[in-house]
């Protein structure tokens, strides 16, 4: 099992995901963004290496304005060889990366204006992975998306709209269960329909479910991975006190962290801490597993 944490590590000074105002776009800005972006993405990735953290979510902000239409500034050449240092890295050291474009992604969106943009924004996601080099375990995770009042035709569109993608896109799309909507069972169901493989998140799970115990849900969801894919990815959080349902604590509960590794004990995965205090807590994830184990 491979530990991470997403996009940003708190212990570090910089950030992978610094942006500016679209108002203040210019070539100059965009390309010392992105300079500092990638720099800091080895910074962090040197820290995980260091610490035994061997899972990274890549943040989709890496790119300012990659997708938009004012994007003229030619990043991917530009920085190819940045991208390919960046790649033999990971590659070298059997690290694993991964990329969450965020909730506004909608391929099973009503509007056509909706889809178009999250097409494009999906695009630009694999171009970093590919970019990087990295194999197809390097996923885009996204979720289904919304009902708009017929579940059933959403999915169908879903998978309509998923045969039409890229594919570059396509080879590398994962899709999760969420905590209101589309259940384990439900992701399943679009698996049957596209053949994509179905990421656990837990704590949507707690949320969401037709009577399946955790360890059930990861033996579904498990079925789903071929040998190209890589691990099954599982999603871990506990629940905030206090808070809406399916929002992700500060940090890691080690009274239900040991439960759910006793409920997936025998499972095979690469685990992503969605977890407030990112590194922090996938440091004590480690060190607990390194404990029981």
């Amino acid at each position: 099992m491979r530990i991470g944490y997403p996009c940003i590590n708190l212990s570090l000074q910089c950030r992978s995901s610094r942006t500016f105002r679209l108002k203040s776009y210019s070539q100059e800005l965009m390309e010392k963004t992105v300079r500092d972006n990638l720099s800091c993405l080895q910074e962090i990735l040197q820290y995980n290496l260091a610490h035994g953290i061997l899972y990274f979510r890549i943040s989709s902000d890496l790119i300012p304005f990659a997708s938009h239409p004012i994007c003229d500034f030619p990043w991917q050449e530009v920085f190819s060889e940045e991208f390919k240092a960046l790649g033999g890295f990971v590659k070298k050291h059997k690290m694993r990366v991964t990329m969450h474009p965020d909730q506004f992604i909608l391929i099973n969106a009503l509007e056509e204006r909706i889809i178009t943009n999250s097409v494009r924004e999906l695009v630009y996601h694999a171009e970093v992975l590919d970019l990087l080099g990295v194999d197809l375990t390097c996923k885009i995770q996204i979720h289904v998306g919304g009902a708009y009042g017929d579940k059933k035709r959403s999915m169908t569109r879903f998978s309509q709209n998923f045969r039409e993608l890229p594919p570059a896109v396509k080879r590398r799309l994962v899709v999760e269960n969420d905590e209101r909507i589309y259940s384990v069972a439900d992701c399943m169901e679009v698996h049957r329909l596209t053949g994509i493989p179905v990421v656990l998140d837990a704590l949507h799970h707690s949320a969401n479910n037709r009577g399946e115990t955790l360890g059930e849900a990861l033996s579904l969801t498990s079925s789903t991975w071929r040998k190209r894919d890589g691990l099954p990815m599982v999603d871990y959080s506990s629940q905030k006190k206090g808070a809406k349902i399916g929002t992700h604590a500060y940090a890691l509960d080690l009274k239900d962290f040991r439960r759910f590794l006793a409920e997936t004990r025998g499972y095979d995965f690469d685990l992503m801490l969605e977890v407030k205090n990112k590194e922090r807590s996938a440091l004590r994830a480690l060190k607990l597993v390194s404990e029981i184990e």
